[in-house]
């Protein structure tokens, strides 16, 4: 099967599958048109373990609506049930963490299409890209810690684990301008001034509360560890720092390598605090991004808030310096 054939297929199939169109740059692709379909019995329930199409859609739809569940992956695991509990509650739904007939009904409000086509830019062709160490000291050789590739850049963009966005786009070429690939809609609208983010460590999340004290947002988060407990009490915002440079001390760290000293690691999204540094009160902790999405709420942190880098940069646009932040069990 040629090469374009086989895309174009896998696009119709998948197309079918989420019942919606894809669309090319704000308008529907040639090859896959059609309104949404709403067919509640062939959807519900969604719940633990399901791995499909519709988990997909609904992974994308709920990121949307700020209640993401971490790399969109088409699985619906541990991440997924609290984000749907947590917004379920939000939506006054019986808070089960599955996605019941009333709750998709809910969730598929939003008629967006899921799924875009987006092609490839120049600048996302050209880069640049680099091999990211494993090592701290020689990450704090590199002048920055830039994406490995294309592929990595354009996951993040679109909030998607790479093995998924390749799967989406079998035989395509991330690294090429004008490439078309199947992308998650994953935009958001804005979110309102945070008068209050609260850090769950028990449903390992941080959230957005605004000024009528209702959950706005909610990000999924790694969350301390017990060598490096979180920090429980009423913390405040300090500030936001964006592209910021990590000052690695070995002696703040209970695992640094023997022979390590203190360094400055360059900005970048592969830095070891992501894109964005939120400094909390607590001397040394903030809520900060991180390099790897895919072990957010699936490990351990030295003591901080790591979200997803896109997490991280939507939250620092809703806080300011005094926003209180409360770390609690």
């Amino acid at each position: 099967m040629p090469q374009q054939q086989g895309h174009r297929l896998a696009v119709l199939c998948l197309a079918a599958l989420l019942g919606v169109a894809t669309q090319a740059d704000a308008r529907p692709a040639p090859e896959a048109t059609g309104d949404v379909v709403s067919d509640l019995n062939a959807s519900p329930p969604l719940q633990r373990g399901a791995h499909s199409a519709a988990v997909l859609r609904a992974q994308i739809l709920i990121d949307r609506a700020h209640f993401p569940s971490g790399e969109i992956d088409a699985v619906y695991g541990s991440n997924m049930a609290r984000a749907v509990a947590a917004w379920q509650k939000s939506r006054g739904l019986r808070a089960s963490g599955s996605i019941d007939a009333k709750s998709w009904a809910e969730l598929i409000r939003d008629n967006t299409p899921p799924l875009l086509t987006y092609r490839v830019s120049d600048a996302d062709a050209a880069g640049p890209y680099q091999t990211i160490p494993e090592d701290m000291m020689e990450k704090a050789a590199l002048p920055a810690l830039g994406y490995r590739s294309a592929e990595e850049a354009l996951a993040e963009r679109f909030h998607i684990k790479p093995e998924l966005l390749r799967r989406l786009n079998p035989d395509r070429d991330f690294a090429r301008a004008g490439e078309e690939i199947i992308v998650p809609n994953v935009a958001r609208g804005p979110l309102p001034a945070a008068a209050k983010v609260v850090v769950d460590r028990s449903d390992l999340s941080v959230s957005l509360v605004d000024a009528q004290g209702r959950t706005a947002a909610r990000f999924p988060a790694t969350i301390g560890s017990r060598h490096d407990p979180l920090p429980l009490g009423k913390w405040k915002i300090k500030g936001v720092a964006r592209d910021p440079p990590f000052h690695y001390n070995p002696g703040l760290f209970w695992d640094a390598e023997a022979g390590h000293s203190k360094a400055k690691i360059a900005p970048g999204p592969n830095n070891p605090v992501g894109v964005v540094w939120i400094d909390l009160s607590k001397p040394h902790y903030g809520i900060h991004g991180t390099p790897e999405p895919g072990t957010i709420g699936k490990t351990q942190s030295h003591g901080c808030i790591r979200l997803a880098n896109w997490d991280a940069a939507a939250l620092a646009e809703a806080v300011k310096p005094g926003t209180p932040a409360l770390l609690r069990r």
